[in-house]
């Protein structure tokens, strides 16, 4: 809705006509559809009923006709909260752990920076001791710094700069002299220039040189009698300063110059500025910015606390401005975009200042309890990092003013120290000091800012065809809600098993009750206002897996950690901790069972990790029958049976074995988990087919492949690699039995057409794929699990994976979108049929690496033609095996010499007379051969018209029967 009330503006009199209305049956002040838009269109202007109806579909989500006032507001929560997150998903840094460099420095780190010509970070402590560091901070030297006019003992440095152009470092000494140390030097850190002779120690210096000039730079000093002076260089990249004349070239002796030598122009490479606003007070900071080319500069002191001192064309003195800031500021940045100066204030405030505006800040951040000590401002983001006293980190957004991120906690508990804040923007490090410790904080790469479900990986997903929502869980234990026809998330529970993973849920038979599995070893029972009504102790008080739920008509069974099947029966479920049941049949696995299907009456089948398939009769709890991948398996002696279960027993894990797996324990032939079962489904469509020789069971899991069963006959029917190499799987098929849907670890899904696949009888295993409608990649993880659903008559696909996301397809693999998007859908304009041959071509090239595989899944069943498109296949069904093609186009040819000329060919015979009696041949004699169906329709039709009327012979015969027993029955009463 593009009115008000989807921009947030949500006027209190908007609402307040709830009051005015007469309350419902149950006391709620409600409003239909036609009064709340009639409402909304005369407090807001100017907006329309459409906009209004929809607004009010978005808060109905029960369909129920009516709002009240805890629908509306639950929606305008929702819809903030889903705003804020998307917002801070995509504006707000994530940061990694917190690290702790080595150790190097045994006093106060004075200076942290960077140098982007070697590609290093340089960190230098107050003893002089140089670290220079890689660029993944790993240390790879360490320098001593030392000086002639001062013992080693007695050196204090107090700061450090690098001049990036010309591979030197400068650094600062209370022994008010300046040392220039080349990098490229053979003999280590060689000191090429000493400038003595100082008023004032220097305690701040920065460093500007210009990228288009390298022989332009300016080098700025602050000292502690409140003088700002610059050194301008104008020939830098050949010599800082001027060589006496006396020595040799290419010496390495130090060349000592004094400041007074400066400030004379002796030295005609360089000149000195500058001013004594500050008067006594100690320089914090300088900087130099070249976009209003001025110098910048701060003390503590609350009178001219900050001074920007503008150079003069032509001039060699500087005009200044000056800030007065209330208790000083300890340091600052300059922000060129924006042109604003961010201060870091002792009275705990960030102020950010207009360079041409003295009077008072452009905007001031509140929020720290102690002295800022630093302030950095992430350029690109439009953000600012302040660090106070107390150690705690703050984030900004500029533009808003507003606290973005709050880290504390994680830093050094030390009462008193000092702390340097270095943000290399580029590789999104953030280094702060803690006397001599190093702390790095940094950034996680950025995805994108792609779409997000959840915050965490998405594991399970449900379609409730009653309330036509969609239900997906993550392993964060958040269970969200979201209308299918919208995206629109409608519902969220947080913290349903604490902070357990949820790894599985499922739907009661009426649909109007959750059941979430977790890892916890729970099953909690839900209803969709989030009351936990049961809470079913599975794994007896331990942290089990749980692989599937199912709820049947009087029990609920659960698996995935144990050889037995878990069972609570329905009618025990009268206190909120229920504990499980005993399962009648007993242990008849050998490894885990990973997954059960029920095909109504009493028919279940279990599949384990080893491969073996279990068919009990769930009326009893009694298992009648076991099928084996290997035929072999099934011939062993009791005893085999026991010393195999004994070897599993022996070696069995402390936590049960999942199906997502590395995909390297697949790859191995001789690896077991090549046979493991993640899912058994039956082909509900088929009930009957078993007992014509067709399959009734489909199996995926290990290795890729899927395989199709006849449970009457424990005949595995068919088997094909669905993915190549992808490791385990998962499936889903529809309802019809129509269209079977696999996933893989890599994020891919294919849609394989099975409506004609084994129906019927085969001598040897089929290996041939099924039809192959489409493959495409919705997700970039492992997909963890499919479902099928129905709206508007288009059969969607619901796909949800690690990577945080669930996604809407249609059948033939167009995204309609993700939940969580920004933009709602609808899925009546859904497209309803197939993109074009082009878009299949584009998703089919996006995987060139797998087009071999691809090709030989295509390949159809009959014949050497290529497989139909999915649109043929819909409409030809049976017929696809002929093949029809386009008209070829008639040529155009020359009319024979009997048509033209037919009295030369035909003038005899016209003019002979026909035989007044003539007889006619029988029609025996002129037919060539007996007529015969099969010479005129493909064997694959005449087969299953034939299997066709068997069993509609085979059915009618089993009525006569009924009937007859009725009949013979009523006659006996």
């Amino acid at each position: 809705v593009s009115g008000p009330l989807h921009k947030g503006k949500f006027y209190p009199g908007c609402l307040e006509n709830f009051d005015s209305r007469s309350p419902g049956l149950n006391g709620r002040v409600v409003m239909t559809r036609e009064e709340f838009t009639e409402q909304m269109c005369a407090v807001i202007r100017p907006s329309t009923k459409e906009e209004f109806g929809e607004m009010f579909d978005k808060i109905d989500v029960t369909r129920d006709g009516i709002i009240d006032w805890d629908k509306v507001t639950s929606f305008m929560l929702l819809d903030l909260n889903e705003k804020d997150e998307r917002t801070r998903s995509s504006v707000i840094p994530q940061w990694k752990n917190l690290q702790l460099l080595s150790p190097i420095h045994k006093d106060i780190i004075q200076n942290i920076t960077f140098l982007k010509g070697s590609s290093c970070y340089l960190t230098v402590s107050r003893n002089g001791l140089l670290g220079v560091w890689g660029e993944n901070l790993k240390l790879q030297r360490t320098l001593q710094i030392t000086t002639e006019a001062v013992k080693l003992k007695d050196l204090w440095v107090t700061t450090l700069v690098s001049l990036g152009n010309v591979n030197k470092i400068a650094v600062a000494f209370t022994s008010k002299e300046i040392c220039f140390y080349d990098l490229n030097s053979k003999q280590g850190l060689s000191c090429q220039y000493r400038l003595h002779g100082l008023q004032g120690t220097v305690i701040c210096m920065d460093y500007w040189y210009n990228p288009h000039d390298g022989d332009e730079a300016i080098l700025t000093l602050g000292d502690v009698c409140g003088q700002v002076q610059a050194i301008s260089f104008t020939s830098a990249l050949i010599s800082l300063f001027e060589r006496p004349a006396s020595s040799a070239e290419g010496e390495e002796a130090t060349v000592t110059i004094s400041w007074q030598e400066l400030v004379s122009g002796y030295h005609k490479c360089c000149y000195t500025l500058k001013h004594k606003l500050h008067y006594k007070d100690w320089v914090k900071q300088v900087a130099y910015s070249s976009s209003f080319d001025a110098f910048i500069s701060s003390t503590t002191s609350n009178v001219n606390t900050l001074v920007l001192a503008w150079r003069e064309k032509l001039k060699p003195r500087l005009k200044t401005t000056s800030f007065d800031i209330a208790q000083g500021i300890n340091a600052f940045d300059f922000h060129s975009r924006l042109n604003l100066i961010a201060t870091a204030g002792i009275n705990h405030r960030v102020c950010l200042w207009n360079p041409y505006v003295t009077s008072k800040p452009a905007g001031v951040l509140q929020g720290h309890s102690a002295s800022v000590i630093a302030v950095q401002f992430i350029t690109e983001r439009k953000q600012l990092f302040s660090f106070s006293k107390d150690k705690v980190l703050r984030l900004w957004d500029i533009q808003h003013q507003l606290c973005m991120q709050r880290i504390a906690g994680s830093f050094p508990k030390s009462l008193d120290f000092q702390s340097t804040l270095y943000f290399n923007e580029a590789h999104g490090r953030l280094i702060i000091s803690f006397n001599n410790q190093l702390m790095l904080l940094e950034m996680k790469q950025e995805t994108s800012r792609k779409v997000t479900s959840h915050g965490k990986a998405v594991t399970c997903v449900l379609y409730n065809s009653v309330f036509k929502q969609v239900i997906s869980s993550d392993t964060g234990s958040t269970v969200t809600f979201w209308l299918i026809d919208t995206g629109q998330k409608i519902r969220q529970f947080t913290g349903c098993h604490g902070n357990a993973e949820i790894s599985t849920m499922t739907l009661d038979v009426t649909e109007t009750r959750l059941l979430t599995g977790s890892t916890d070893g729970t099953v909690k029972i839900w209803d969709f206002n989030g009351h936990c009504y049961h809470k079913l102790n599975v794994g007896r008080d331990r942290a089990v897996d749980i692989s599937q739920i199912m709820v049947l008509k009087r029990t609920i069974l659960v698996t995935g950690w144990d050889r037995i099947i878990t069972v609570f029966r329905l009618s025990n479920l009268t206190q909120y901790f229920v504990l499980p049941a005993e399962w009648k049949g007993g242990v008849q696995h050998q490894d885990d069972i990973l997954c059960a299907a029920f095909l109504p009456p009493h028919t279940l089948v279990t599949g384990s990790c080893d491969g073996e398939i279990v068919v009990w009769n769930n009326s009893t709890e009694n298992a009648y029958l076991k099928i084996y991948l290997d035929p072999q398996k099934s011939l062993k002696s009791k005893s085999d049976t026991l010393l195999l279960q004994q070897q599993l027993r022996s070696a069995r894990r402390t936590s049960s074995r999942r199906h997502t797996m590395s995909v390297a324990d697949f790859y191995d032939t001789d690896s077991k988990c090549n046979n493991a079962i993640t899912k058994l489904l039956f082909l509900e469509a088929r009930k009957n087919i078993s007992l014509t020789d067709g399959a009734n069971l489909v199996s995926c899991g290990g290795a890729g492949y899927v395989r199709f069963w006849n449970t009457s006959k424990s005949q595995l029917m068919a088997e094909f690699e669905a993915h190549s190499r992808a490791g385990s799987i998962i499936m889903t098929i529809d309802k019809t039995s129509q269209y079977l849907i696999t996933g893989d670890l890599a994020g891919w899904v294919k849609i394989w057409n099975i409506q004609d696949y084994c129906l019927g009888s085969s001598e040897n295993k089929i290996t041939q794929p099924p039809p192959l409608i489409r493959s495409f990649q919705p997700h970039d993880d492992c997909v963890t699990y499919l479902e099928t659903c129905v709206r508007s008559s288009c059969l969607l696909i619901l796909s949800s994976s690690s990577d945080c996301s669930v996604v809407l397809s249609d059948v033939y693999g167009t995204t309609i979108g993700i939940f969580g998007q920004e933009e709602h859908w609808r899925i009546e304009n859904a497209p309803s049929h197939p993109k074009g041959e082009q878009n299949q071509d584009e998703n089919m090239g996006r995987r060139e690496e797998k087009d071999d595989v691809l090709k030989k899944k295509e390949a159809p069943v009959f014949g050497g033609e290529p497989s139909p498109k999915p649109l043929e296949q819909a409409i030809l069904g049976t017929f696809r095996s002929l093949n029809i093609g386009a008209l070829e186009a008639v040529i155009e040819m020359n009319k024979p010499d009997f048509v033209l000329n037919p009295d030369k060919y035909f003038r005899e015979m016209t003019e002979k007379k026909c035989p007044e009696n003539l007889k006619l041949p029988t029609l025996s004699e002129t037919l060539k051969a007996i007529f015969d169906e099969k010479s005129l329709f493909p064997k694959e039709i005449l087969d299953r018209e034939q299997k066709t009327r068997q069993m509609c012979e085979q059915m009618c015969n089993e009525g006569k029967i009924i009937r007859n027993k009725k009949q013979a029955k009523m006659k006996e009463k």
